[in-house]
């Protein structure tokens, strides 16, 4: 079990294994082959006393979600009826939620999971806090976040939110810097979103992931999806005098440098000649973007190099040998940029003392 700390500072315990009781269950799991395993979970506080609802839901999203500490809100009544569909690529979750916050912790945020969630609210209003940003999203309103950040998600009023979670992997590679897109918010409008909204529901509806054939398929459209929503965020920020042609070329070469960053000869010159452009020309391209060349290969290297410091598959590594992994050459250089960049240093983001 891992721990945390509440804001009252009493301490909460989020549960790795649980006992199906009652009002929270695990329905049809089972594993197909080595590495496509599903469940399907439903957790109700209909007819549970209140002092048990927060416990019962703090272990439905250690268990079920996304690891998170729980803690009722002062003044409201406390209600939840929740689902999960889970596979490795791909998690939906649906439900109503009142009178808690969700707490993604600073001691659970080093658990390795490095999953990205598209929160949908379907109606009332829910408050997201991450990154130094406060959110609110009313009805229609998305939201990408990370599991790689401390965050909190709070309900201010009645409704219920669809949340689809895949791993970073499976989005990194079809958006250009998808760390950008993480904490903006997606209107109602936005291209494929209500597409998307349907489908996923639908999965549900249909309890499709106890299928093996359409559970494949599903996470597949699922995850093209939610690309397409993503992609359409990227060309609203790029409307601003970034169209054509040259947007095209810069998104391409963003992707190049993003794929390739850990390589320590990459440059603006072998960027370039790899495109068939000139130096000036490419930088140019990232002057009207609002950044230089030199900025965004840095900015690229340290976010590797930041995930990899909290990941436990790297826990052994030392950090000059992470450093020189993501591209720089100058261990004080790193550590300097690194420090700027995320106020403190690689020693304590890897112990959890800072983010």
């Amino acid at each position: 079990m891992r721990h945390g700390t509440m804001r009252d500072g009493t301490e909460h315990r989020c549960m790795e294994t649980t006992a199906p009781g009652r009002a929270f269950s695990r329905a049809g799991e089972t594993a197909v082959s080595g590495n496509d395993e599903f469940s399907i979970l439903n957790v109700s506080t209909d007819h549970i006393p209140e002092d048990q609802r927060v416990p019962l839901l703090r272990e439905f999203y250690c268990r079920g979600v996304l690891k998170s500490e729980l803690e009722a809100t002062e003044g409201k009544p406390f209600a939840a009826n929740l689902t999960s569909h889970s596979s490795p690529d791909a998690q939906l979750v649906m439900g109503g939620l009142i009178g808690a916050r969700i707490i993604r912790t600073k001691q659970l945020v080093i658990d390795g999971n490095d999953s990205l969630g598209l929160m949908v609210n379907r109606s009332g209003v829910v408050g997201i806090s991450a990154r130094g940003r406060d959110l609110r999203l009313h009805p229609g309103d998305a939201v990408l976040t990370s599991a790689e950040d401390v965050t909190t998600f709070e309900r201010l009023s009645l409704g219920n939110c669809l949340s689809i979670r895949v791993p970073r992997r499976v989005l990194a590679p079809l958006i250009v810097d998808i760390d950008d897109a993480v904490m903006r918010i997606i209107p109602e409008h936005a291209p494929g979103l209500r597409l998307l909204v349907d489908y996923a529901t639908s999965l549900v509806r249909e309890r499709a992931f106890a299928v093996p054939t359409l559970r494949q398929l599903g996470v597949a459209h699922i995850h093209e999806l939610i690309a397409r929503v993503l992609g359409a965020t990227e060309e609203v920020h790029e409307l601003a005098g970034r169209r054509g042609v040259r947007a095209a070329r810069l998104r391409k070469i963003k992707s190049f440098i993003v794929n390739n960053c850990w390589q320590q000869d990459l440059s603006v010159a072998t960027v370039a000649h790899e495109f068939g452009v000139t130096t000036r020309y490419l930088q140019r391209l990232f002057e009207a973007d609002g950044k230089t060349f030199s900025s965004f290969l840095t900015e690229q290297r340290l976010k590797r190099a930041h995930r990899m410091l909290r990941e436990p598959d790297f826990a052994g590594r030392p950090v000059s040998s992470i450093a020189y992994d993501v591209g720089f050459g100058d261990l004080s250089y790193f550590n300097r940029c690194f420090r700027r960049a995320y106020g403190a240093t690689p020693s304590g983001v890897r112990s959890g003392e800072a983010m």
